[in-house]
This record gives C-alpha cells, structure tokens and sequence, in this order.
C-alpha cells in the first residue's frame, strides 16, 4: 500500500473527523456574522455570495461550476432544489444562484466538517431562509427528506474513484470528495430517483472515461437525456463528463449538444469557458490566467 494511503477504516476514523471538524471556527463578527477561522478561507463562489473552505481540506472545483451551470441550463425555473452530498455546499449555492428568489434548496452532506462549513456559508450570505441543510447520508434520503412534495432539480457531484483503483488523501475530508467512502454513482441516482418529481431533472458529473454514469442512470429508471464531455485543454482527452437525466423523454427544445472546451492548447481561457462563468455571476477571470 502505498505509505500515505489511509485504509477505509483510517478514512473514517471518527477521532480523524472529529479532530478536522474542530478546525472549523464558531467565532462571529462585529456585524453577527460568521468569520474565517485560522484554517478557514472566505471565498467569492458566485454573484456577491461567499463560501467557507478549510485551507488544507477540499476546496470547490470547475466540476462543481459546471454541474450547477448544467442544472440551470436544463431546469431553469426550478424552485425546489436538492443537492446531494452536497459537500461544503458549492454545487447547491451556485444552482440556487441562478434561479428566481422564490427557489428553495435542501443540502444533504454525510461529513461533519463539510457541513459545519455549508452552514457557516449560508449564515454569512442570509440565505437561512431559502437553505436547508442536513447533515446525513444520501442513501438514507428517505429518512432524511420526509417531506411529501419532490424535487424538481437535483445535483450531485459524486466522488468517482473506486476503493483500491486510487491514493486516498491523508486528508479526511479530501479523501471523502474524492474515493467512494460512502457510495457511488448509482447511489446518488438512485437516491435522486426517489425524490425527484416527475418533471424534474438530474444533473450530475463523473469521470469521462467511467461506463458507470449511464449504468446507474438506467438501473434507477431514469432516462439520460444529454451528456456533455468536458476538455480541461483543447486536442486533449475529456477529464470530466456532465450527465442530465429524468423521467421519460428530454424537454423539447433542450439543446447542450456540444462538448465544453475548458482551455486552449496554449492555456489560455477559451471563450465557451469565460461565458459559462460570465452566466455563473463567478469571479472574473483574464483569459490567459494560469
């Protein structure tokens, strides 16, 4: 093994957790609201919103913009929105940002640390009245969601390396976002199939190259209406792939037929790219930033 691979049980030791967990500070501001701990940052992740992020753990990515940017794209007046493993609350914020004020958004998040931090985030931004979070996991949603009415957009950015197939971070919240410590992609569809209401939709991201993502779309008898490959460089393979899906057939009209093209071959941003987070309301960016 190799000497900085924590086994399952070392992955989800509770004293591990517990111990990251206290890194996440409860200290307030002068105005009430939440402040950045010594192993915190405060982050801009989309209009004026900002999101906590612990420095050393698991930061949000361009698979967590590109999910949410996806969600809008297909279900663009959604008002009653579930993320799940909702992580440190990224995918669900960025979604919620782009629909009307009347949406609403429920978090599901197994880890402690994360979902410290998606509620400090949602105290800092006053969204207490649109952001529900819970702490649980995703394969009991129906014990956590008893609520009779469904969702119409679901999220879902589920960690896709296999136990055994990768080299779990040290770090236990890093190690969770990225090996499938509690479940995988059929997991998180089947868990979205039970709560999603019959004109709702599913978007999710998973690895380019996994078969699995149409396997567990099918076997949770959803159908698969786009999946979109993403280019981190241009003449390279696709990394990530985006995956939208629901009950019967795709909304008339839905386009999202062309692959996402990240950056050029020379690094620079491409225009698709500086677009995409343009609509996202994310921080501006140079073109030729590295």
């Amino acid at each position: 093994m190799h000497p900085t691979e924590p086994t399952l049980p070392d992955a989800l030791d509770p004293n591990a957790l517990a111990a990251i967990a206290a890194q996440v500070s409860g200290a307030l501001g002068a105005d009430g609201r939440p402040v950045a701990g010594p192993h915190e940052s405060l982050d801009p992740i989309v209009g004026d919103w900002s999101i906590f992020q612990l420095k050393g753990g698991h930061r949000f990515s361009t698979d967590d913009l590109l999910t949410a940017w996806l969600s809008g794209q297909v279900s663009p007046g959604a008002l009653r929105l579930l993320d799940i493993g909702a992580g440190i609350g990224s995918v669900g914020l960025m979604a919620l940002w782009l629909r009307p004020a009347a949406a609403r958004l429920r978090m599901v998040e197994a880890q402690q640390v994360s979902h410290l931090l998606a509620k400090k985030t949602i105290a800092y931004n006053g969204l207490g009245d649109r952001i529900d979070a819970q702490h649980g996991d995703l394969r009991a949603i129906d014990a956590i969601d008893d609520e009779a009415a469904r969702y119409t957009a679901v999220t879902g950015s589920p960690p896709y390396i296999p136990l055994g197939k990768g080299v779990a971070s040290p770090h236990p919240q890093r190690a969770a976002c990225r090996m499938e410590l509690r479940g995988d992609v059929f997991d998180y569809a089947a868990a979205a199939a039970r709560v999603l209401a019959p004109e709702g939709s599913l978007s999710l991201c998973h690895a380019a190259e996994d078969p699995r993502p149409e396997a567990a779309i099918a076997a949770a008898g959803l159908q698969l209406w786009r999946r979109i490959d993403v280019y981190f460089r241009r003449g390279r393979k696709p990394t990530i792939a985006l995956f939208c899906a629901g009950w019967g057939e795709a909304p008339a009209g839905l386009g999202l037929r062309e692959p996402i093209v990240i950056r050029e071959e020379g690094g620079d941003f491409t225009p698709q790219y500086l677009s995409i987070r343009a609509g996202m309301g994310g921080p501006p960016v140079h073109p030729s930033t590295q």
